[in-house]
């Protein structure tokens, strides 16, 4: 895996701050990238396979991983929690929401069990000609992180097209606008889980978000969905 020291995090911070998002560049290598989409129908790595027009959420696919969750997967979520987490502890500090997260994933994976969610929320999406993924928020339960990643696992214009990723940001009393982003094999990108602070005239407000992805016109597309709270079920 690369280097999870090599992002200017400065940089990403300051992103998330002001836009919601940020991109991180070749956070895996094609092996790596390559070698999860070989698992894909490997049965023992997961422990629910949701199909996605049963719950009109789009069409494709896409399995949470159980519990141990592969290593490189379990080092992902250990090394960028701690990036993150005073970015998150600011966010709720201007809104005036919640408690303060904690500096490490093992306190926080802690207190998500004193909420009752026990269950893996890390997921990997397979979408073919078609497919795309409603506007959404993954939350699963009252307890959420508000940064998630997602990890592009093949090649657009190569493996295939169409298939971007959307975002839309609604400012109160606004029309909601449009952020797309298409990034290559071994990126990620951070963004929001539900909403950010913005400020104002009179101080913070909350600009909610939401995301999805744009329908695929041919080839398939994987991706991974780094969550870091679990889930009730």
């Amino acid at each position: 895996m690369a280097n999870i020291e090599n992002p200017d995090w400065a940089s990403v911070r300051e992103n998330l701050h002001q836009r919601g998002y940020a991109q991180l560049h070749q956070l895996l290598n094609a092996e790596e990238c390559d070698q999860l989409i070989a698992e894909y129908d490997n049965p023992v790595h997961y422990r629910k396979t949701i199909v996605m027009e049963r719950y009109r959420f789009g069409l494709g696919e896409y399995k949470y991983f159980s519990y141990p969750l592969p290593p490189i997967i379990q080092r992902l979520r250990e090394s960028i929690y701690p990036k993150l987490a005073p970015v998150a502890n600011q966010w709720m500090h201007v809104l005036s929401q919640g408690q303060p997260y904690p500096a490490h994933f093992a306190e926080f994976q802690a207190l998500c069990r004193t909420y009752g969610q026990t269950k893996p929320t890390v997921l990997i999406l397979k979408y073919g000609q078609g497919g795309h993924n409603t506007l959404h928020r993954d939350l699963y339960g009252d307890l959420f992180f508000p940064i998630q990643m997602v990890l592009f696992l093949n090649q657009p214009e190569q493996d295939y097209t169409g298939g971007e990723f959307v975002m839309t940001e609604q400012i109160p009393r606004a029309q909601s606008k449009a952020i797309v982003v298409k990034r290559q094999k071994g990126d990620a990108l951070l963004f929001t889980t539900n909403f950010r602070p913005v400020k104002g005239s009179k101080g913070y407000y909350r600009v909610n978000m939401r995301h999805g992805v744009s329908e695929v016109h041919d080839g398939q597309r994987y991706t991974l969905g780094v969550i870091f709270h679990d889930a009730l079920t």
